[in-house]
């Protein structure tokens, strides 16, 4: 996969930089950009997409649009918003109501963050992903500048003086609590166990966003911690 373009990422930034104000913007711009990465890989016509805690639909949505058959499953129905895709599932990522090998793509956006086994969720994540099917994951690491979320970076401080922080500065209460919703995943032990597994090959592991070098990054032990940002995960389901 060759590295994408600098003017990509200045414009994925500014979107970041404004996601408060205009999420449907961010959203709408990143599902675009996600799509584009799984269709690298596999084109996503007629191809049956799992979209595993997906927000608000944007991914799933995009999917249908470029001829999926893509289906959200999201645990908490107050991230769906007023109009969620239609045949949307409140489910949880450990135990999706789908049979093994029903995905031609099991997709997750930045969430392995926020879950508190990640082992088990990729192990769901490839239960119902069909051998030679692909399985795309990135997450936000907790070293990244983005990893406090909302309170970041001051997270490098510590978590809790982190949101007390946040909450002084913007009088109300932060979405995310470390332990609770929002996790310090790393890199380097997420690498370490994927590559452990036999029943996935792992086709790319790199940064998400960076317009260079986002697969050499995610090699350097230390470095990779920091400057990576969010690390995107290809996988294939072994036969």
């Amino acid at each position: 996969m060759k590295d994408p373009s600098i003017r990509r990422s200045v414009t994925l930034f500014r979107a970041f930089m404004r996601e408060q104000q205009d999420p449907e913007h961010t959203y709408t711009l990143l599902a675009r950009d996600a799509a584009d990465q799984v269709e690298r890989y596999v084109p996503l016509k007629d191809r049956v997409v799992v979209d595993i805690g997906g927000g608000g639909g944007y991914f799933t949505e995009e999917f249908r649009r470029r001829g999926a058959q893509s289906y959200l499953f999201e645990p908490d129905a107050t991230e769906l918003g007023a109009r969620p895709p239609e045949g949307t599932v409140l489910a949880d990522g450990y135990l999706l109501p789908l049979a093994d090998g029903v995905a031609d793509v099991a997709f997750s956006s930045n969430v392995l963050e926020h879950v508190d086994d990640p082992g088990t969720f990729l192990s769901e994540m490839v239960r119902v992903t069909r051998p030679g099917g692909l399985i795309y994951v990135s997450f936000t690491n907790w070293y990244s500048p983005w990893g406090g979320h909302e309170w970041a970076p001051w997270h490098y401080l510590g978590a809790d003086r982190a949101v007390n922080r946040y909450q002084r500065r913007t009088g109300k209460p932060a979405k995310h609590t470390l332990g609770e919703n929002l996790h310090a995943i790393h890199i380097g032990p997420t690498l370490k166990q994927v590559r452990a597994r036999d029943d996935v090959q792992v086709v790319s592991a790199r940064s998400r966003y960076w317009p260079f070098l986002a697969g050499a990054v995610a090699k350097v032990p230390g470095l990779r911690e920091v400057a990576t940002w969010n690390l995107l995960l290809i996988l294939r389901r072994c036969p």
